[in-house]
């Protein structure tokens, strides 16, 4: 709640402004019962109508003043909450920009999207209700049980009786309801998960006809939803019932105890009317401060969880400068790594180093650890042994904004955003039109963009989903290339790309891009056997690492791989596909053998 209380403070004028216009309102509203009973009891019995009118008019002016003023102040009380909530939600959506990748894994994307949308909204509800009737309220029951006591102190004597009932029905129940609510936004965080694996999945879940299957794990969440809400609700509306038997029994005997002191003569009969006037007040004070209770409980639940994630301590932090002269460009010193720490290493004791414009391929079987090294390099994460240096500096000494401009990336499952071909490319960067034609045609999307009836104005769906797979890579290895970064990352990346335009990809890197250090994370040996340098792995060790002779020669799991993917041992030595000379000899002469293009 504290962040929460943070950002209201400059807003606090504006509060203080609105709860003057709403203390005013609610003065009035307490003056019409007063006003009411006096002119029955002392003006009516004069029969003036002069009077009579003069106080009428007076209780219509209070009436107004009182509406009008709770008008503007909850119009002042809902920009309060808006503006509040909107600098609250851009701040959560910043810091969550921020967070390290094991971070957001521990708070989970889902858990995350909850707590951006359904957590800033039950603050932002809680926000407007606790200015909209956690002023209200209070004065409304304070100035009731005021005035009653002015006018009747025996009556208003058995309300104080029963005001310590209603107090402990609202404390143990909102104690017991913020729990509930935490339980609630950790469903809806489930649900949200469930309906975000669907919506990503949605083709392949179409594909293997598991539509039912799905169907049942989101009943299943959103029934979790339900019985956690209903339990929730249930708690909390228990306390409306039993505030309102104390406040009707209370009123029962008020009712009976102002019979008996009007028949003996103690009190007039306005004064009895005003007494039961402000005993209902109270009753819907009492009943709005529940509900506000019951608000206040869900929006402390989404602000503990808002907070856990603002509070949340850089987990990245920049080390003192480490420079070390050293003729590399990328060096990987004895580098060891978990996702989880006391579990077993992802990646252990890796060293490698590159110069300038070196080429780097790593190969291995699925799950060995490759995109992790680059997870590393880029990082995403911190070594948990070992040392990573860019130009003789420790990457952890290069502020992040600095480090990631030197790269260029294609990650293995990228993202294209509905949007231009052309604004996916620039992605927000001051890139020329040169230098984006140049990574287009080195990334050897022009020919299928050239087709397209709007060329690089053409819009994408949401992840690119109306281009082929190769024509997705393209255009991603086209945005990695328009910086001219420092260093070119391609994990994976050219796995949907035929053989020829694969070969052609290798020599405009080579042509184009020779002063950018390489690496290529590959499953195909085809695409990294021009390497400078191989690293092959297994379960995160290295089992091998040099040329692709060398490795023919000293590697056995390299020399097998090469073997089932290019034939027998004099091609895999040869380092071609049964039809890859073809193909490099097609793209030598410029030759153009395209894929199948599919229209946007």
């Amino acid at each position: 709640m504290k962040k929460v209380f943070f950002y209201l403070r400059p807003h606090v004028p504006r509060m203080i402004l609105g709860v003057t216009i709403k203390f005013t309102g609610t003065i009035m509203d307490l003056f019409l019962p007063w006003i009411l009973s006096y002119l029955i009891d002392v003006i009516v019995p004069k029969e003036n109508m002069g009077e009579i009118l003069f106080y009428g008019f007076l209780m219509l002016v209070c009436s107004i003043i009182a509406w009008v003023g709770n008008v503007v102040a909850n119009r002042m009380a809902s920009k309060v909450a808006r503006d509040t909530t909107q600098r609250l939600r851009h701040d959560l959506f910043r810091r969550i920009s921020y967070l390290s990748c094991r971070q957001t894994d521990t708070f989970t994307i889902a858990s995350l999207e909850s707590r951006l949308t359904s957590d800033t909204y039950n603050i932002h509800q809680m926000i407007g209700m606790m200015q909209r009737l956690g002023i209200r309220a209070p004065i409304l029951l304070l100035g009731g049980i005021a005035m009653s006591m002015f006018m009747e102190p025996v009556l208003t004597l058995v309300l104080i009786a029963v005001l310590p009932f209603v107090g402990i029905t609202v404390f143990y129940i909102s104690r017991k309801g913020i729990p509930l609510y935490t339980q609630l936004q950790q469903a809806v965080d489930r649900m949200v998960r469930v309906v975000r694996e669907n919506a990503s999945g949605i083709r392949v879940i179409k594909a293997l006809s598991k539509t039912e299957y799905e169907k049942k794990r989101f009943d299943e969440a959103n029934k979790n939803i339900v019985e956690k809400e209903t339990k929730a609700s249930v708690t909390m509306a228990a306390s409306s019932p039993l505030m309102n038997f104390f406040l009707n029994a209370g009123l029962t005997l008020v009712v009976v105890a102002g019979a008996f002191r009007v028949n003996a003569g103690h009190t007039q009969p306005g004064t009895i009317l005003a007494f039961l006037t402000y005993f209902t007040i109270i009753l819907n004070a009492l009943l709005s401060i529940n509900r506000m209770f019951m608000m206040f409980s869900k929006g402390s639940a989404s602000a503990r969880r808002i907070s856990d994630v603002l509070d949340t301590p850089e987990d990245l932090k920049s080390k003192d400068m480490d420079h070390k002269d050293s003729p590399y460009h990328i060096e990987f010193d004895h580098v060891s790594f978990a996702y989880h720490t006391g579990r077993s290493e992802v990646v252990s004791d890796i060293s490698f180093a590159l110069k300038r414009g070196e080429t780097l391929g790593i190969i291995g079987a699925t799950g060995c650890g490759k995109s992790t090294i680059i997870n590393l390099l880029i990082r995403f994460y911190d070594p948990d042994e070992g040392s990573i240096r860019i130009d003789g500096d420790e990457i952890q000494s290069i502020p992040a904004g600095e480090l990631h401009e030197k790269f260029g990336i294609v990650f293995q499952n990228d993202v294209l955003f509905a949007d231009t071909i052309e604004e996916n490319i620039r992605f927000g960067r001051e890139i020329s039109d040169d230098d984006m034609e140049k990574a287009i045609g080195c990334a050897q999307a022009k020919p299928f963009i050239q087709e397209l009836s709007e060329g690089t104005k053409s819009r994408l769906t949401i992840r690119g989903s109306n281009l082929s797979g190769g024509q997705k890579q393209r255009v991603l290895i086209a945005r990695a290339l328009a910086a001219h970064p420092q260093i070119l990352i391609l994990d994976d990346s050219s796995s949907a790309l035929d053989y020829q335009t694969d070969a052609r990809l290798r020599q405009a890197l080579t042509k184009n891009f020779s002063e950018t250090t390489t690496i290529i994370v590959a499953q195909r040996a085809s695409s990294i056997r021009h390497a400078d340098h191989i690293l092959m792995l297994e379960n995160g060790r290295e089992i091998g690492y040099g040329t692709h002779d060398e490795l023919m020669k000293s590697c056995p799991a390299y020399k097998k791989i090469c073997i089932s993917q290019m034939g027998h041992e004099k091609q895999a030595d040869q380092g071609s596909m049964p039809d890859e000379n073809t193909h490099l000899k097609d793209a030598e002469k410029g030759g153009d053998i395209r894929e199948p293009q599919k229209r946007i």
